[in-house]
């Protein structure tokens, strides 16, 4: 089993930043085998760990993901987009993660006013509009379970808001 780094473009990370995905899809990369171990990079930093299925085309399966805080790694030569690293530099970034955080319970809306002459109508116009407007205009409202006034306002994958005196 090798360790790798991908370095992923700025696209790139934003497109993976905004939905979830099991697994990252990159051009063929014959040298990686199936079950090596991935630092997934972009300009922030450490964006995800994950494992090789396969190299052609490369398909990485996300294990843990950081799109949201990128962590800092030390500097690693990369000579490419796919740079091979030492055991011990992988373990290292690896173990400098800490256990993973315990899951929580979120409730997320999106609430549009539509009109429309009958319910079904409705639900075909919402789902119209949440695919054309995606998460780069159509604003979602997430808070933890029993807390509602922690209620924020998410658009491309941060928060936002929408108090006019915020302005």
């Amino acid at each position: 089993m090798a360790q790798w780094a991908v370095t992923i473009p700025a696209e790139r990370y934003e497109e993976e930043r905004l939905y979830q995905r099991d697994l990252l899809t990159l051009p063929a990369f014959p040298a990686a085998g199936p079950g090596d171990e991935v630092l997934v990079l972009a300009d922030e930093g450490l964006v995800a760990l994950g494992r090789v299925l396969r190299a052609d085309p490369l398909q990485i399966a996300y294990g843990r993901r950081f799109f949201d805080a990128p962590r800092p790694v030390p500097v690693l030569a990369a000579d490419g987009p796919v740079t091979r690293l030492s055991p011990e530099q992988y373990s290292s970034v690896r173990d400098s993660l800490g256990p993973a955080p315990d899951l929580r319970e979120w409730l997320v809306s999106v609430d549009l006013p539509i009109e429309a002459a009958t319910p079904a109508e409705a639900v075909r116009l919402f789902w119209t509009y949440v695919a054309e407007l995606g998460p780069r205009e159509l604003p979602a409202f997430v808070w933890p379970r029993g807390d509602e006034l922690a209620m924020q306002a998410y658009v491309l994958g941060g928060e936002t808001t929408f108090d006019p005196e915020e302005d």
